[in-house]
This record gives C-alpha cells, sequence and structure tokens, in this order.
C-alpha cells in the first residue's frame, strides 16, 4: 500500500514577511525613514558643533518651517497627480498676504479670509480652464499666469502694505508646548486633502487621468473637470498659506511667496515624497515626508551657518538622488509554481 503524500500549506509567516517586504519598499515609508534618518544625522553633526537641533526651540522652528511649505505642497501634490503643474504659487502667495492684510486693516478678519480663498480658488479656476480648454501646457499656462500675477504686484506695491490685527497673529505665534497652532492648520488641510484623494470619486479620478488620461476618458473620467478640480484644489491651499504667512509677518509682502520660492520648493518636497512628476503616482502623505526633509535640512544649515550656496547643492542632489531611487525598477518575488 502506498502512502499519498500531501504538500505542506504554505506557512503564513511567509506571506507576512513578503507584505512586509513590499510595504517597506513604499516610496512613502521611504521617505519617512530618510526624514528620521536626515533629523538623526542633522542632530549628530549640530551636537558635533556645539547646538542642539531638538531643543524645545529647534523643534518648534522646523514645525513652524514646515507649515506654509507644507500647505503649498500638498496642495501641488492635487494638480501633479493629474499630470499637470503650477508655477504660478509663489506669487498668488505674495497677492494672498497683500489681500488679506489689506482687508483686515479696514475690514473683519472673516471678509479676508473669504476674499483670499476666493481670490486663490479664481485664479486656480483659470489655471485649469487655460490647460484643459485652451490646451495649453501646465507648465507654460502656470508660468503665464504667474507674470500676470507679478505685474500686478509691481504694479501696484512697492513694500509691505496692510496691518494684520494682533488677534489673527496668533495663528502665526502661539503654541501649544513646542507645537505651534499653526500645524494644527497644516494637519486639517493635509488630512481634507487625503480623504478627497483616497475616498472620493473625484480623487480616483485624478489618479486615474495621470495615470493614463486617454483610458480615463474612455472609461467614463470627465479629465478635464477632474484637472480644473485640482487645480483650485491647489490655489485654495495657497490662499491657506498666504493667510498664515500674512499672521507671521503682521502686513502684506510682495516678496512673501517668491522669496521663499515655494514654486519650486513644494515641487521638490511633492517629489521627495514619491509622487510621480508624470501623475498617478503618489499622495499626500509622502509629501509631507518630503516637506520635513527640507524643513529639517534648512534648520541644520542654519544653526551651523552654511553658506547659501552649499545648501543649494546639498538640496539638489537629496531631490536627485530620491529621484533616481524611485526610478529603479522594483525587485519582484517570482511566484512558485504548484509542483
Amino acid at each position: 500500500m502506498t502512502a499519498i503524500r500531501t504538500e505542506a500549506a504554505p506557512k503564513p509567516a511567509r506571506r507576512f514577511t513578503r507584505r512586509r517586504r513590499l510595504r517597506f519598499n513604499d516610496p512613502v515609508v521611504g521617505v519617512w525613514l530618510a526624514a528620521a534618518a536626515v533629523t538623526l544625522l542633522g542632530w549628530i553633526v549640530v551636537a558635533i558643533d556645539g547646538g542642539n537641533l531638538l531643543s524645545r526651540t529647534g523643534v518648534t522652528g522646523i514645525l513652524q518651517n514646515s507649515v506654509a511649505l507644507g500647505l503649498v505642497a500638498v496642495g501641488q501634490s492635487a494638480v501633479i497627480l493629474t499630470g499637470s503643474l503650477d508655477l504660478s504659487v509663489a506669487y498668488l502667495i505674495s497677492i494672498g498676504t497683500l489681500v488679506a492684510a489689506e482687508t483686515m486693516q479696514d475690514g473683519s478678519v472673516f471678509t479676508a479670509v473669504l476674499a483670499v480663498l476666493g481670490l486663490s480658488a479664481a485664479v486656480g479656476l483659470a489655471n485649469g480652464l487655460i490647460v484643459t480648454g485652451l490646451k495649453v501646457n501646465a507648465f507654460i499656462a502656470t508660468l503665464g499666469m504667474a507674470f500676470i500675477l507679478r505685474g500686478w504686484i509691481e504694479d501696484n506695491y512697492t513694500g509691505p502694505a496692510g496691518k494684520v490685527p494682533d488677534s489673527f497673529q496668533r495663528l502665526g505665534y502661539d503654541r501649544i508646548g513646542p507645537v505651534p497652532v499653526s500645524v494644527f492648520l497644516l494637519a486639517g488641510v493635509a488630512v481634507a486633502l487625503w480623504l478627497i484623494t483616497k475616498r472620493t470619486r473625484l480623487g480616483h479620478h485624478m489618479y486615474a487621468t495621470g495615470g493614463d488620461e486617454h483610458a480615463a476618458r474612455l472609461s467614463g473620467v470627465r479629465t478635464k473637470r477632474t484637472v480644473v478640480a485640482a487645480h483650485v484644489l491647489c490655489s485654495l491651499c495657497v490662499g491657506a498659506a498666504a493667510l498664515f504667512l500674512a499672521a507671521r509677518l503682521g502686513a502684506g509682502a510682495p516678496w512673501a511667496g517668491t522669496e521663499a520660492r515655494y514654486d519650486l520648493e513644494s515641487i521638490a518636497a511633492v517629489v521627495l515624497g514619491g509622487t510621480a512628476l508624470a501623475g498617478g503616482r503618489g499622495g499626500v502623505a509622502g509629501t509631507l515626508g518630503g516637506v520635513l526633509v527640507l524643513s529639517v535640512l534648512d534648520s541644520v544649515f542654519n544653526q551651523l551657518s552654511v553658506d547659501p550656496f552649499f545648501k543649494n547643492v546639498v538640496r539638489g542632489v537629496v531631490i536627485i538622488a530620491a529621484v533616481a531611487i524611485y526610478a529603479r525598477p522594483r525587485r519582484t518575488t517570482p511566484r512558485r509554481q504548484p509542483a
């Protein structure tokens, strides 16, 4: 009598290991691990120089510097997911601070908030319609909008204008322990946009449009409306950043957005977070990790009094290295064929 041979069932531990490896290769996990590594390395370097990167003041500074860039980068994620881009964000921030400060000086805070968000939505709508309706490349369309906004600023302002009341400035300076109150603004906006992109039909359409616009259109996705909506969402996030900077500065500033180069910095944060510039892959969680990496690097450089030229060199190397890593094809474990 011959014994019947049976194959042992696959062990659940192997499946668990495989899932852990796939998760470890996720760009979102990678950028947050990179942020932790940069923070640890920066703390060591600053400590050798006699400073303390993670002191109460240092942590507050890192978080505070992350707010404006984080708001813009989160909005930039929305348009980049659809395969578009927005280079008008820096000048829109500048105009937003001016509108906010002048309206608060002559009216109420509520009216100023509505005015800034309304202006931002209008600029985002215009960008989206130019890209989808006139078939203008997003790079050219939003760059043209940036020049329009710049011309209006230079024609009407030569310096700071308006005044922000002390009650609204608390948004820029109050904190709970070492955590600035403005971080909760960033968290609220980020969670809202994460829910939109991950849990709504619009979000699924954004990924589909960025992944393959032609296929998405054949599947019934209204790609033009999706791109326009993404531009409006981006500009609303920029409007929130303008309100925060107005609270920090106490007045409107024509250089508020351009001096910090929020257009290129936000794109850099998005790319560091693993979002593909071609669209269709990435998200808000990775972008926030990219923002933290840039903010920690800035804090380290400031404490070490590093030359600005060297700062840009290091940031450029970090961005190129991140894109090179994300561009590498992922290794997949071949499945065993049954005997």
